[in-house]
């Protein structure tokens, strides 16, 4: 007797047997059908799914071409951080790594470590709910990425449901997602054929690849992922080794890192490092270092965090790879602020899996310090995504005709006074806001996230309004007219409405963040807090004397200096009276004892913090109303502890004063901020 199976049936057959070649295709490197047969299956298989559309799934293997474009991309809040990892440069960095988890553990016998190679691509999160993947995001910075769903969908070596049927009902899985040389290097011949630009390097083309609205563009490029560790795991319980959870990946139809290995002690991680130093050019992908991790899971949860990184895990990276070249002429560049910045233009060498032409002097300092004249030949560093510097000057081989680099007296872009003052390494342009270097940076310094926060207005389009001529200042914005919007190149009616829109939207802000927003030297958010608070209007502000300002608790006399002379400027107060005569406002501060919660207490920080350092920290505190000591006594209210605090944090402990690690004081002050 002969059974008929449904479409139903054979389409279920059909995915379930398309899925097992992708699996040992792009997983295991181990095809085991040829081409044609997949193609004849996967043909099948879409037909079926045209047939019967009652059938498609998002979770069928016919999903990975990539559907209609994205207007953008959503964010996605990390529920648990992607945190990013300490790095080694050397074997005693390696040791002392190794030594520090010994005594933390009270333990001299040599650890377990799981070796991996670092790949050089982008993070992501990819997260599973009954074995479908329901979501991909990129890591942004730790604790909030952007949707890429529909991107990561189309990378074949990411399963669109795992495999197996013991599956966690929920599961969140890390990995890094590469370009593999190959794939690059076609990218490039495709772009280069066409007259495109060329990306610089692998990393530069999957960041790209996965930021396309357009995931059939993403669908095109040869991405690959491959798992490095479980973020979130629902209703299972996971092996006691992060090797072991890695093989479990594995078996759900997950990517891992062929060359992952188990070793134990730092000597035998440095002996992995170096072969895989040896072997790193035959690989098909770009790497630019190793991460150990110690394997057992329970001795990382013992050893725990500090600030953004385990104590449990390190980056032993590759030395920075170094060329020579030529040091053919230096020209200097005006930013924001009117740094005047003198930046070396190189005879074009390929160090750091790039092509570098132009490197940072920084100031006339380092010019000095390393004896640099035009004509040197000189050594250059690419450390990763480093910018290029020019470490050494190769002395014994200078031209006669080298000749010396000297600080221009007119600014390059509007011949204004170039000016350097006493102690301070950077030169300036005294031109303001009529350079017009200075114009653009200060307009998207203006419009940014932390400032006005004017959405659509990207740098770029700041940069043509400014090029046409429309705007002189950020006043300007304000009045510009639907008309002049639609007459620039690539901007339609709609989106010139989107942004007069999102203008109209933000001439009602607070007076910090327009405070912050006008640019002034040294006045960051936290020191523009500072004298909203302080002063309460704008006006007042603007007729404080240095004394008056140095009575704001994070002002000190050279921030001083900076304020009084930004307000001294005619052009500076005819921008500011502009702004507001255009409706830029903002509601009364009132005296409100919320808005420094902190009053009366004592804290002190000790250790480094790595996410802002510890001036910001200090101004932060002080705007809040806290005093900050240098020392630890029978006063202080809480100490804060970050990475590598010393006697303080002992002291803290003997007086049973609470301590905060950096990552609970982020948070302290997000949430005191937010109540003022």
């Amino acid at each position: 007797m002969t059974h008929t199976r449904s479409p139903a049936q054979e389409v279920a057959q059909l995915r379930e047997q398309l899925n097992e070649y992708n699996y040992r295709y792009y997983v295991l490197d181990d095809p085991s059908v040829p081409d044609a047969e997949y193609d004849r299956q996967m043909r099948r298989l879409q037909q079926l799914e045209v047939d019967y559309p009652e059938l498609l799934s998002d979770d069928s293997p016919t999903q990975r071409v990539g559907g209609q474009a994205l207007a953008g991309f959503s964010q996605v809040k990390h529920e648990l951080p992607m945190l990013s990892l300490d790095n080694a440069f050397s074997s005693d960095e390696l040791q002392a790594f190794e030594k520090r988890l010994q005594d933390r553990l009270g333990s001299t016998s040599p650890i377990e470590f799981a070796c991996e190679p670092k790949l050089d691509g982008i993070a992501v999160s990819l997260l599973y709910e009954d074995g479908v993947l329901v979501q991909g995001a990129t890591r942004g910075d730790g604790s909030t990425g952007e949707d890429i769903t529909a991107n990561v969908r189309t990378i074949a070596s990411i399963p669109l449901r795992l495999r197996g049927d013991r599956l966690p009902p929920l599961l969140e899985v890390r990995g890094e997602i590469y370009l593999p040389k190959a794939g690059f290097e076609a990218l490039n011949e495709r772009a280069r054929a066409q007259g495109d630009k060329l990306f610089v390097n692998p990393r530069n083309a999957a960041a790209g690849s996965l930021r396309q609205l357009d995931p059939r563009i993403t669908a095109t490029r040869s991405l690959q992922m491959c798992c490095y560790s479980i973020g979130r795991v629902g209703g299972f319980e996971l092996p006691s080794k992060h090797s072991d959870v890695l093989k479990l990946l594995n078996g759900w139809g997950l990517r891992i890192n062929a060359e992952m290995a188990v070793v134990e002690g730092a000597n035998a991680c440095q002996s992995y490092y170096e072969q895989l130093a040896i072997k790193r050019p035959r690989l098909p992908y770009e790497i630019d270092g190793i991460v150990f991790k110690v394997n057992e899971l329970g001795l990382q949860q013992r050893l725990g965090f500090v600030s953004k990184a385990p104590r449990w895990a390190i980056a032993y990276k590759f030395p920075a790879q170094e060329e020579m070249t030529r040091l053919l002429d230096v020209e200097f560049q005006v930013g924001r602020t009117g740094a005047v910045t003198p930046v070396a233009r190189l005879d074009p060498v390929f160090v750091g899996g790039v092509t570098v032409s132009n490197a940072t002097l920084h100031n006339m300092d380092e010019v000095a310090r390393l004896d640099a004249q035009v004509g040197d030949t000189v050594v250059i560093r690419r450390a990763g995504d480093v910018i290029p510097q020019i470490v050494k000057v190769v002395l014994e081989r200078r031209p006669h005709n080298a000749r010396a680099i000297v600080l221009p007296r007119a600014c390059p872009v509007c011949g204004s006074e170039v000016e350097r003052e006493e102690g301070e390494a950077a030169a300036r342009c005294s031109g303001g806001l009529f350079c017009g270097a200075q114009r653009k940076e200060a307009i998207k310094h203006f419009s940014s996230r932390k400032a006005l926060d004017i959405e659509g207005l990207g740098d770029k389009l700041v940069e043509q309004l400014v090029d046409e001529q429309l705007i002189q200042t950020s006043a300007d914005l304000f009045s510009l007219s639907l008309e002049q919007l639609c007459g620039l190149d690539r901007m339609g009616e709609k989106s010139a409405q989107n942004l007069l829109d999102a203008l109209d939207k933000k001439r009602i802000t607070t007076l910090p963040r327009f405070l912050y927003a006008l640019g002034i030297r040294e006045v960051g958010e936290a020191t523009a807090l500072s004298l909203a608070r302080h002063f309460l209007t704008l006006e007042a502000l603007q007729e404080a004397s240095e004394e008056a300002l140095l009575e704001v608790d994070d002002v000190g006399p050279i921030v001083a200096h900076h304020i009084q002379r930004f307000f001294r400027q005619a052009h500076n107060v005819e921008v500011l009276q502009a702004l507001q005569a255009r409706g830029v406002s903002w509601p009364a501060m009132e005296v409100n004892p919320d808005s420094r919660p902190l009053e009366g207490e004592t804290w002190v920080l000790t250790g480094t913090l790595t996410s802002m350092g510890r001036p910001e920290g200090k101004s932060r505190l002080q705007a809040l109303g806290a005093k900050v000591a240098g020392s630890v006594s029978a006063k202080t209210t809480v100490v804060v502890a970050g990475e590598k605090a010393g006697s303080k944090l002992t002291k803290a402990e003997q007086l049973q004063i609470p301590v905060l690690d950096e990552s609970a004081f982020v948070a302290r002050l997000a949430e005191l901020e937010g109540q003022g």
